[in-house]
């Protein structure tokens, strides 16, 4: 389903604009002060308690108003939804989110028509002339404006984060406001990510592999590992708690991890997909992927299990130890081991196995040199891509 929230400041032209969405993408417009009049107006059950709450002086409750979008919803069987003016605050974003999800669907962007406080004003202005409207005088036009600054800038800030705001300029005419749009809903709808998960045996190759991977096909190299390393290097909060967790010798929980990669998400917007290293490790870890990434309208495309055999894979890190590549792990024989026999008992049990259920698992030979082993990946890799 295509599920849009379409944001303006007062005389951005959402109205006009809702139109030609709702027609060109067969989307069921809620709006919900139109549907609470229409709930009065027939003067339902949900209607009758949003009508004695308005009558009390009081504000129609969250609750209330979520009852009736869905209603509203369920009655018009369309390929989509577009709202308009809600939600209104981060509050009502949670709201949306669990509607949503109840509904087996999710929020698609929001689509924000930028336009000038000048160009506002005489909009506005000129509105008021034409309409004869009593809300579009000067005084009621700056508070109208300043309230929406002020309630709607941690709702952009809130989609921005989760990279589903989308800025449009509102000034033009009203075909090129609508080009504009069409453009923008096009784009996004014909994205498609490529994701791909390196995993297997230390000292297979992974991370080389992982990265000629993204270097050839445009996708963002999310190695866990490294982006935890850069955040205690770099002294950050986040950072200090994993050093907290390493030092102790406990494993980094699930959430750090998890921020990092999300954060990747956003600041990557125009790649053509991700492609992990050292992530998932666990059987938890693969179901949050599968979340992060549904997130976004997208899965892992493939998973690629590294292999060589355990003598040239010690042979490899211990190899690694004696370098400026070194990783702590890499420097004590007893450690690879270790690391070793937790990848065939834990990570290839659980992990392995749950990509080779979905069938999109495909091992691969990495003892040859690095340029020989890409080709083998790269046969495969391009082949999935193609279809």
């Amino acid at each position: 389903m295509l599920n849009i929230a379409i944001f303006g400041p007062p005389g951005a032209g959402k109205g006009t604009q809702s139109k030609f969405l709702i027609e060109k993408y067969n989307l069921t417009y809620i709006s919900t002060g139109d549907i609470l009049r229409a709930e009065i107006a027939e003067d339902s059950e949900l209607g009758q308690k949003a009508k004695s709450v308005i009558a009390a002086g009081k504000l129609v409750s969250d609750d209330l108003i979520v009852q009736i979008i869905e209603k509203r919803i369920l009655s018009e069987k369309r390929d989509g939804i577009l709202f308009d003016g809600f939600p209104r605050t981060v509050v009502q974003a949670y709201i949306l989110d669990g509607l949503l999800l109840k509904l087996n669907t999710q929020l698609s962007f929001m689509l924000s028509l930028e336009v000038p406080r000048e160009e506002l004003i005489n909009r506005l202005l000129e509105r008021g002339k034409s309409s004869g409207r009593n809300d579009d005088s000067m005084e009621v036009i700056e508070r109208r404006l300043l309230e929406y600054d002020q309630k709607t800038h941690p709702l952009k800030d809130f989609y921005k984060a989760r990279g589903k705001f989308i800025a449009i300029n509102g000034v033009g005419s009203i075909a090129d406001i609508t080009t504009r749009l069409s453009d923008a809903i096009e784009k996004t709808l014909q994205r498609k990510y490529f994701n791909i998960v390196v995993t297997g045996k230390p000292g297979a190759g992974r991370g080389t592999q992982a990265k000629k991977l993204a270097a050839k096909y445009n996708l963002a190299y999310i190695s866990t590992g490294k982006l935890m390393r850069d955040e205690i290097a770099a002294g950050t909060e986040l950072g200090k708690t994993c050093q907290e967790f390493m030092n102790a010798g406990d494993l980094v929980p699930d959430e750090y991890p998890i921020r990092l990669i999300e954060q990747v998400i956003r600041d990557n917007p125009h790649v053509n997909g991700f492609v992990f290293k050292g992530f998932p490790r666990t059987l938890v870890q693969a179901y949050i992927l599968d979340g992060l990434l549904k997130k976004i309208n997208s899965k892992v495309d493939i998973a690629i299990e590294m292999d060589c055999k355990t003598l040239v894979a010690i042979k490899r890190l211990s190899a690694r130890g004696k370098t400026m590549k070194a990783r702590t792990y890499d420097m004590n024989t007893d450690v690879i081991i270790h690391r070793l026999e937790e990848w065939q008992n834990t990570i290839k049990k659980d992990v392995v196995d749950f990509y080779v259920r979905q069938d999109i698992l495909v091992k691969i030979d990495g003892t040859d040199e690095d340029e020989v082993v890409f080709q083998r990946i790269d046969s495969v890799v391009s082949k999935r891509i193609g279809k």
